[in-house]
């Protein structure tokens, strides 16, 4: 088997509006259709790729580094633009000894979030 490329990732959430809100308004993913699961959750699109981040209505499991990230083409813009937006982020950094810089943020219930501008 050889794995192609990423389709989406699934997150917990405890307020599926709520999130949906912090990553559609802030991070600017767009609302997908999602079938009936009978369980409340939301799917997001990202531009440009089909990936996605599926949000399910759960208990959010206590973070201990795990993250997932989306590429930006401007990080220090990026940043600026979510703090002014109320958003705590920190960094911009390198990763490593690269030319690579990263940041980090949290959505509304605590998920980690990596935004990534590559080398």
């Amino acid at each position: 088997m050889l794995v192609r490329d990423l389709h989406h990732v699934s997150i917990n959430v405890t307020d599926v509006e709520r999130s949906t809100e912090f990553y559609v308004d802030v991070l600017g993913l767009a609302r997908l259709a999602r079938p009936d699961f009978g369980f409340a959750g939301a799917w997001l699109g990202i531009e440009g790729g089909g990936r996605q981040v599926h949000l399910i209505q759960a208990t959010v499991p206590q973070d201990l580094g795990q993250h997932f990230a989306f590429e930006v083409d401007d990080i220090d813009a990026a940043v600026e633009a979510l703090r002014a937006a109320g958003t705590t982020v920190r960094g911009p950094s390198p990763v490593g000894d690269t030319a690579a810089r990263q940041a980090f943020l949290h959505d509304p219930d605590g998920n980690r979030l990596e935004l990534n501008q590559p080398a």
